[in-house]
């Protein structure tokens, strides 16, 4: 852990044009370390038959062609082609959350047959007529059996904040963590998204990594502005990027850092070439990331007036 090299990945989420074959040899050509591979009806559908033979090739080809991969879970109509993230760990239909909980579980025993260093989820919205103590209670006794699933798996189950949702902030992922007992960061661990830190914390972005590092277990970046949930190429939004990748390779995370770019497919493997030139170019050539630029000259990342 000593070694404080980043390895950055792509998430197949922002290549949904591409057969997920042609998006792991684009990735592994353009030189990323690894992959955020979304569980989706286009790349790897856990509904579908043969889950564990189609799961064994992608290993291969991952193998091959030397990616590492963080399994991810955000597809938008993987469970009801009319809702969006639909059902919800916090659903008021128990056969709803029970769906959702089953699809993680899934997405753990995938991970655990890819070799993936963590499972991505994220908690929902609050559902209409819901009290926040009733959700936060569905929450926790949602991802009961998940955690145990990935406590016998050896993958840990990585949260993310998410804007608009219960869970929506680094203190609200604490709180959860209260409310199941603490289990620990190799079993419930934290995806922290570069870009929402810098839409709603109230700490920096690299302020947010280094709180975070105890828990860290997945790492989604890319560009954002305060106050605006909207996924941005580099350079399009506010962020002052050399902070954020020196706080990361401070904490000594090994995991990957994938660029998070769900709503540019059209244009995902230009994006993907473009994002892995300037993530590089904040980058001395062993992977250690270059000096981040003094506070006193460096006027990207303020809060929007």
């Amino acid at each position: 852990m000593s070694d404080p090299s980043l390895r950055f990945g792509y998430g197949t989420n922002g290549l949904t044009d591409l057969r997920l074959d042609d998006a792991l040899g684009l990735l592994a050509d353009l030189g990323y370390h690894g992959v955020g591979l979304t569980l989706d009806h286009m790349h790897l559908d856990p509904l579908a038959p043969n889950l564990a033979a189609r799961t064994g090739k992608v290993a291969a080809r991952l193998a091959e062609l030397g990616l590492g991969v963080t399994v991810e879970t955000g597809a938008r109509y993987v469970l009801d082609p009319r809702r969006k993230h639909g059902p919800s760990l916090l659903d008021p239909e128990p056969e709803g959350r029970a769906a959702r909980a089953g699809l993680l579980t899934t997405a753990v025993r995938v991970a655990a047959d890819l070799g993936a260093h963590a499972v991505h989820c994220f908690s929902g919205i609050l559902p209409t007529a819901t009290t926040a103590e009733t959700a936060w209670q569905r929450l926790a006794d949602s991802l009961a059996p998940v955690l145990t699933a990935a406590g016998t798996a050896g993958v840990p189950l990585a949260v993310e904040p998410e804007p608009g949702h219960l869970l929506a902030t680094l203190a609200d992922f604490h709180h959860l963590r209260s409310l199941l007992g603490d289990p620990g960061p190799d079993l419930l661990g934290l995806t922290l998204d570069i870009g929402h830190c810098q839409c709603l914390e109230p700490a920096s972005p690299a302020d947010c990594v280094r709180a975070a590092a105890p828990w860290l277990r997945h790492v989604q970046i890319e560009d954002m502005r305060r106050g605006v949930h909207e996924h941005l190429p580099f350079g399009d939004g506010e962020i002052d990027f050399p902070p954020v990748l020196d706080a990361l390779a401070a904490t000594g995370y090994r995991g990957l850092t994938v660029v998070e770019l769900p709503r540019h497919s059209h244009a995902g493997p230009e994006l993907a070439r473009s994002s892995l030139a300037f993530l590089r170019s904040l980058t001395d050539p062993s992977g250690s990331p270059a000096p981040a630029t003094p506070a006193t000259t460096s006027v990207k990342g303020a809060p929007a007036p």
